[in-house]
C-alpha cells in the first residue's frame, strides 16, 4: 500500500486564498489524497514533528483540522536521535530545520 506523509504546508492548503487557480486545484489535490486515506486507498503517515509544528499554528481551526487527520495516521514516526542527526545532515544541507526534520521522517 502507498504511504503518504504531507508536510504542514499541504493541510493548512484549503484555508489558503482559493481565488489563485493553483492554490484551488493544490486544494483539489490535497482533498483527494485525504480522501484515500479516509477510504483506505493510501496510508497517510504522522509524525510527532508534524504535532509539534501544528502546535505553533496560531489559527485555531486550521490547528483542529490538521489535528484530525494526523490522528487518522495508520503510522506515527516518533522524533528519535537518528532522525535528528539526518535532520541536521539536512539543514546543513541549506534545508530549514523543520523541513529537514520532516524530511528525515518521511
Amino acid at each position: 500500500m502507498i504511504r503518504v506523509y504531507l508536510d504542514t504546508s499541504i493541510y493548512n492548503r484549503p484555508f489558503d486564498d482559493q481565488t489563485q487557480a493553483k492554490i484551488f486545484l493544490e486544494t483539489q489535490a490535497v482533498i483527494l489524497i485525504l480522501q484515500m486515506v479516509e477510504t483506505k486507498l493510501i496510508e497517510l503517515v504522522s509524525s510527532t514533528v508534524l504535532e509539534y509544528e501544528n502546535s505553533l499554528n496560531p489559527f485555531l481551526v486550521n490547528q483542529q483540522s490538521m489535528a484530525r487527520y494526523l490522528k487518522i495516521a495508520n503510522i506515527k514516526i516518533l522524533l528519535d536521535t537518528e532522525i535528528k542527526i539526518r535532520g541536521e545532515q539536512l539543514e546543513r544541507q541549506g534545508i530549514k530545520a523543520i523541513d529537514a526534520l520532516h524530511v528525515a521522517c518521511a
